[in-house]
């Protein structure tokens, strides 16, 4: 009899774990891919370059999230990209962007830059800086669709303090960047202790990257570097068990 309860009560956790599995799966920072080019120290969340992980392909819309930190003068050279929309948030430094749409800026701390590659677009990104490194994630997102017009935009939420701030959507809503897909992306940055709760419409998933701190999402504690995808959950409650920032994804 107490052998038949043990193997109940196994039966029981193995099913919980499984149905928590199916809401909240998170990735954890140390288990990303990772490489050391020297100049360039990299994390990958999703299979790139030379990192394949048949498990870590994407999450729907969400193709890359790369956590790259680039030396002193040191940078990306002209290269191509096509058919995807290409978000660039600078966490740490100053970037040098140039592109065959005639850009060129700068994208510091706090700046999100969003470009659209559509049917096709040449740029490079370079560390101006002598001294200091450039510390940034760069997210790729599937377009709605292929071969659209390339376009460009960069905005600074350097000055958002507290709470969730869309910071791109299709529409350009509250300020927003405009992306090409029915996914929309949320700043967050919260002082110790802070909470806030985001509903999720019926049949959308979440992603969620942390870039500093702590935070409990749905109860699960994340740290700098972790990310975790969301689905089945009617909200996305979250908690920063100290000063904290991430980027929160809601997708089709």
């Amino acid at each position: 009899m107490k052998t038949r309860m043990k193997t109940c009560a196994l039966f029981l956790m193995a099913v919980s774990v499984l149905q928590g599995g199916e809401m909240i799966t998170v990735r954890k920072s140390e288990e990303r891919g990772h490489a050391d080019h020297g100049w360039l120290v990299t994390h990958h969340t999703f299979s790139f370059a030379d990192y394949y992980d048949a498990d870590h392909m994407n999450f729907r819309t969400l193709r890359v999230i790369n956590d790259d930190t680039v030396a002193p003068k040191k940078g990306f050279d002209t290269h191509a990209h096509k058919d995807m929309e290409i978000l660039t948030y600078i966490m740490e430094g100053e970037l040098e962007h140039k592109d065959t749409m005639d850009n060129h800026s700068r994208i510091t701390q706090g700046e999100l830059q969003l470009m659209s590659a559509g049917k096709g677009v040449q740029h490079s990104e370079y560390n101006p800086s002598k001294t200091a490194k450039v510390h940034l994630l760069q997210i790729w997102i599937q377009p709605e669709k292929k071969g659209l017009e390339p376009s460009y935009q960069q905005k600074s939420f350097a000055s958002h303090k507290e709470g969730l701030k869309l910071v791109v959507s299709p529409d350009g809503a509250d300020g927003s960047l405009s992306i090409h897909q029915d996914a929309k992306v949320y700043l967050g940055r919260f002082e110790k202790n802070k909470s806030a709760k985001l509903p999720v419409a019926k049949g959308r998933h979440a992603w969620i990257q942390v870039t500093k701190g702590n935070v409990a999402v749905n109860g699960v504690i994340l740290k700098e570097g972790d990310g975790a995808q969301l689905s089945g959950e009617e909200a996305i409650s979250l908690e920063a068990k100290d000063q904290s920032e991430f980027l929160l994804f809601d997708l089709s």
